[in-house]
């Protein structure tokens, strides 16, 4: 089983970003519940995982996908922090990088083996998508409504939804992320 130990090491760098010690804590919590849950035993079973199912991950994995959104959130707040004078809103940064590790905490459950050395959706993952099962494991955490808002509608799921800043950049990283994959196999990314 993988063990908080092993999720806190994965992640060591953007859980130091947390400030609060109580969300740091049930961010890592929820992903070992994630694991056992969705029965991965190893940080190199999650490090195998494609980060998703829909496109080819041209050899992005899970893992890096995961630290990749958490940064490209981060790197869009800080980008409107330091360039707007007068900031429109307040972008809570403990809460955008727990929403960031967390956004596809549902994918173990989503995900299974194939037994041909591939991933297929679990059963799972075909009753609810991963937005939807990650933020029902997360509220089971009584962790801030607004990291639950960025895991629920930071994909397809959350379009004309209500959103948090949070929710908001989180999902512009994520398909900053995805969207060239698709591109770069349809032929359409310009290289």
């Amino acid at each position: 089983m993988i063990s908080a130990q092993e999720i806190e090491k994965l992640f060591k760098e953007e859980l130091k970003l947390i400030k609060d010690e109580s969300l740091r804590q049930k961010t890592i919590d929820i992903w070992v519940a994630a694991c056992k849950q969705g029965g991965w035993e190893t940080l190199e079973e999650l490090e195998k995982l494609p980060f998703t199912l829909l496109t080819n991950c041209l050899g992005v994995n899970f893992i890096e996908h995961t630290k990749a959104v958490t940064h490209g959130a981060i790197g869009l707040a800080k980008g409107q922090m330091d360039a707007y004078k007068n900031m429109p809103y307040v972008i809570d940064m403990d809460i955008l990088v727990a929403a960031g590790l967390l956004h596809d905490v549902g994918k173990p459950l989503e995900f299974e083996r194939d037994g041909e050395g591939g991933y297929r959706k679990s059963r799972s993952g075909k009753i609810a998508r991963h937005p939807f099962s990650g933020a029902i494991l997360a509220a089971q955490y009584d962790i801030p409504d607004g990291v639950i808002n960025a895991i629920a509608c930071h994909a397809k799921e959350g379009e004309g939804r209500p959103q948090t800043i949070e929710t908001v950049l989180i999902h512009q990283a994520d398909y900053g992320t995805f969207n060239p994959m698709v591109m770069k196999e349809k032929g359409t990314l310009i290289e």
